[in-house]
């Protein structure tokens, strides 16, 4: 109280006795703004429209528990090599069988427009442009007028009330029925909902908020905590998400994605309840490409083989390309098993076919791991982005350069697809290669009773069966299992 004297004091003097009743009018004002203020807010949380709300709430007004902070490792023990020495050219022995490759027939793509609008209105209240294709949502106005205040603990109640309190569900309802006609996988309704929060608020915290409240209600097992007075989402994911900063709650752990690739967060304060009936696992797994409005282009890839250079043309979609280099890191399993676009396949594919149709087995496959390896430049991902990123196949061929398990990817959905053979990934602390379950001679690696023949597709000039020297006696830190579906 004695420090508040003096400071009206100096302030007297300073101002003069003028310019001290503008102050008072001036915060008698704010205290009646602020009045209003909590007046709207009481009256805005009277009704809940969902009774899990009010004991959910109830959680977020006891005392919270401080949690450290742990970021899960990077996906190499040791740094990939920043060149790679080839190897000789020399021509492999013609054995096996002799292919016929089969490819489906390549419709002419017709584009037709996707239709989102779920609700009939003329309008909607906000719009977003979520990979190419435009999308409306309604949006009650208690939501927009939001805000994260005071920003604390009570803050948090307070942004969460509102929302309850909103007409929140046909927003749901919108962003459930645009999952569904764009057969979005759980990392395209986090970009979806991401966006959405993006264009609703301006400030970080509040659309951490929103999007919080959001996948509670979509299912998803997210928590939000406190930390160094800004918020911090966390979403619980079974597997690891790489080089990411989580927290453990029991034996779950929730990472938070939007800090991918940075600095610790440090410790913060939270709550342990699980929302109601919000038990969903986010799955970072692509099991089917999103029906993305298409936005086409081309390239042509070539590569020189003893003197003859050999080419292909392909369409790729840039939306999808946009979409997939907004992941994080997940495990390698998402990458090897996930589709490839079919046109770009089928093109691919139809260009590969003229010159393996007919050749011995042995040839065909040597010709596939002969493209991977010498139409592309190697790069590392910290050369080329700064982070390590793994890239889906359709990424591989997009981008000019690549790495090893870029390659080893591409190559194993290549030589599944157009020769029904089984393939893994192999990984070593630094590098990646494939191995292919065929009857060769060769350098070879054992999973289970199988033996299968390296095939690695960084190696330039390698044939199948040929290590790289450094790691020809070196056991593989892991296998990468790779389904034999499409």
């Amino acid at each position: 109280m004695q420090q508040n004297k003096v400071g009206e004091l100096k302030l007297f003097r300073l101002f003069g006795l003028s310019s001290l009743i503008y102050l008072f009018l001036a915060s008698t004002l704010f205290a009646k703004s602020f009045e209003d203020f909590k007046h709207a807010e009481s009256a805005a949380f009277k009704k809940y429209n969902d009774k899990n709300d009010l004991a959910f709430a109830s959680y977020l007004k006891d005392a919270w528990e401080e949690y450290s902070v742990k970021v899960s490792p990077s996906l190499y023990k040791k740094q990939k090599p920043k060149s790679i020495t080839p190897s000789r050219e020399i021509k492999i022995k013609n054995i096996g069988p002799r292919v016929n490759i089969k490819i489906p027939e390549i419709k002419k793509q017709v584009i037709i427009p996707i239709k989102l609008e779920v609700v009939k209105k003329d309008t909607k209240d906000i719009y977003i442009n979520y990979f190419g294709q435009e999308i409306g949502f309604s949006i009650d106005s208690n939501i927009r007028d939001a805000h994260f205040y005071p920003q604390n603990q009570a803050g948090i109640l307070n942004f969460f009330n509102r929302m309850a309190s909103s007409d929140y569900k046909q927003t749901i309802y919108e962003i459930n029925e645009a999952c569904r006609t764009l057969k979005l996988n759980d990392w395209g309704v986090y970009q979806l909902v991401n966006q959405l929060s993006k264009t609703l608020y301006s400030s970080s915290d509040s659309r951490k908020l929103y999007a919080w409240f959001i996948f509670n209600k979509l299912g998803y097992e997210v928590k939000i905590g406190l930390g160094r007075k800004h918020v911090v989402l966390m979403h619980y994911s079974k597997k690891i998400i790489y080089s990411t900063p989580s927290y453990s709650f029991a034996d779950k752990k929730f990472y938070v994605i939007s800090a991918y690739d940075k600095a610790s967060l440090g410790n913060i304060y939270t709550y342990n309840q699980t929302y109601p009936n919000a038990h969903k696992a986010l799955d970072l797994e692509l099991r089917e490409l999103p029906n993305f409005k298409k936005n086409l282009m081309h390239k042509t890839v070539s590569f020189t083989q003893f003197g003859k250079e050999y080419s292909s043309t392909f369409s790729y979609d840039k939306n999808l390309i946009d979409f997939m280099g907004t992941y994080p890191q997940a495990d390698y399993e998402t990458y090897f098993n996930a589709p490839m676009s079919s046109l770009a396949y089928n093109q691919i594919a139809s260009d590969i076919k003229k010159y393996i149709n007919n050749k011995h087995s042995s040839y065909a496959i040597n010709f596939v791991l002969n493209f991977v390896q010498k139409a592309f430049k190697y790069e590392t991902d910290q050369q080329q982005f700064g982070r390590e990123k793994v890239m889906f196949a359709n990424e591989t061929l997009y981008y000019e350069k690549s790495d090893c398990e870029d390659r080893a990817i591409l190559f194993a959905y290549l030589v599944k697809k157009l020769f029904k053979i089984s393939v893994i990934g192999v990984k070593y602390k630094d590098h990646m290669a494939t191995a292919l379950y065929i009857p060769m001679q060769g350098d070879s690696v054992r999973k289970g009773s199988k033996r299968y023949i390296i095939a690695d597709p960084t190696y330039i000039n390698a044939n199948i069966g040929q290590s790289m020297p450094k790691y020809r006696s070196v056991i593989p830190q892991s296998y990468i299992t790779v389904s034999k579906g499409s």
